[in-house]
């Protein structure tokens, strides 16, 4: 099959997905947001691929936490696995209130959202709500070739392994006007391969989420974790949740859950089965 018969096939599937969806009944569209998920039997869930240790594979915290969730609405999980787009705002379009131009999607609920002032004022055909985990950028470092970590002079001309494109990259080839962008190693995914450099002794430290960085190195007692030792993302940020607008009685139904899960102590444990340390929001 040649490229133009691929892609007019893919244009077909996703015209034909977007004609379904508008021959639905109109009773059906009308029905509150969790009655049609609880007479379907199914809560559609919407996680980032490639997002270690939220989601890689399929197994990941933010799998966990959606299964906890379509357990507490009393249904089946349907994941829904899709590549982050641009920026949040397509991530919102694609997976919450209109669905992909490709024909996949909407879900029920998106995971992994900030829960952020600015964006919610930006999106108004969404509700982000349901904040379940406090991220922070962090650095790992080998005690035995950095004892302390005053600042980041602390690890002389030494390689630091973080991932160029993140925030952590960003805020470490920014810091003090460059000084440290030749000692950093930047051609990595994410934070978990910074993290795996580290560990395996190619780097004096490694920068990244929190989260990643604790996947692979917590309980290691050659290693220490602590915060970037710049001013910025001090408190570090908030995600949770997101559904359309007018599903108000799933948004309630799903902050009764998260809240449930934060006080009696399964949140916690849904982290810790992947080694992370649980950041009450």
């Amino acid at each position: 099959m040649n490229n133009t018969t691929s892609s007019r096939r893919t244009w077909l599937q996703a015209g034909a997905a977007v004609l379904a969806g508008a021959a639905l009944p109109a009773l059906a569209q009308d029905k509150p947001a969790l009655q049609r998920i609880q007479e379907r039997g199914t809560l559609v869930v919407g996680v980032y691929n490639d997002l270690p240790p939220f989601n890689s594979g399929g197994k990941g915290i933010d799998v966990a936490l959606a299964e906890a969730l379509a357990k507490a609405l009393g249904v089946k999980l349907s994941l829904l696995p899709f590549n982050a787009g641009e920026d949040m705002g397509d991530d919102l379009r694609n997976m919450v209130w209109r669905g992909h131009y490709l024909g996949f999607g909407p879900a029920d609920v998106l995971l992994h959202v900030p829960v952020d002032r600015p964006l919610i004022a930006t999106q108004p055909r969404v509700s982000i709500f349901g904040p379940y985990y406090r991220e922070r950028v962090m650095v790992a470092r080998d005690l035995a070739k950095a004892p302390k970590m005053d600042s980041l002079d602390d690890f002389g001309r030494q390689k630091i392994a973080v991932p160029g494109q993140s925030l952590a990259g960003w805020l470490l080839i920014g810091a003090e006007s460059g000084k440290y962008r030749e000692q950093l190693i930047t051609k990595l995914k994410d934070g978990t391969e910074a993290a795996a450099a580290l560990q395996r002794g190619e780097v004096v430290a490694a920068a990244g989420h929190a989260s990643e960085l604790e996947s692979v190195l917590a309980g290691d007692a050659r290693f220490a974790i602590e915060p970037l030792p710049l001013p910025r993302m001090k408190d570090g940020w908030v995600i949770g949740l997101a559904v359309k607008k007018e599903s108000d009685d799933l948004a309630r139904a799903l902050q009764a859950a998260i809240n449930a899960l934060n006080e009696n102590g399964e949140m916690a444990k849904l982290f810790a089965a992947a080694k992370v340390s649980w950041r009450k929001p």
